[in-house]
């Protein structure tokens, strides 16, 4: 079900610790936080989920990285977006275009370190 209000800076930054560490299907060493299953279920996302976790394994240069942002900035008027992971210091070491998406917001940041996918406030 997507929410678009539930996917706002002021709701998300409520998420500061997770009672709950949900496995990934993909890899069952992966795990995400309450928030980050927040983000999946209110915006229709667990792909995006899935793509951090499949670049884990196919991106030499994402793996390499201990400390991983992931942005997705969202075209709402194409329904396109690009999906990025940088290195917490301003590096890119990954860009994919994402041809469709109906993500509901311009732009959602999560964070992956310690085989954890999370929201920034989580931390």
């Amino acid at each position: 079900m997507k929410n678009p209000d539930q996917l706002s800076p002021a709701v998300l930054g409520q998420f500061t610790g997770s009672e709950h560490w949900h496995r990934h299907w993909a890899s069952r060493s992966i795990t995400f936080t309450d928030g980050a299953k927040h983000v999946a279920d209110h915006g229709g996302a667990y792909w995006l989920l899935d793509e951090i976790v499949f670049a884990q394994r196919s991106e030499k240069a994402v793996a390499a990285e201990e400390f991983q942002v992931w942005t997705l900035t969202v075209d709402l008027l194409k329904r396109s977006a690009t999906l990025t992971c940088g290195d917490g210091n301003d590096n890119i070491v990954f860009s994919r275009p994402i041809e469709f998406t109906d993500f509901p917001v311009e732009t959602t940041t999560l964070w992956f370190a310690n085989n954890t996918i999370y929201l920034p406030s989580e931390h």
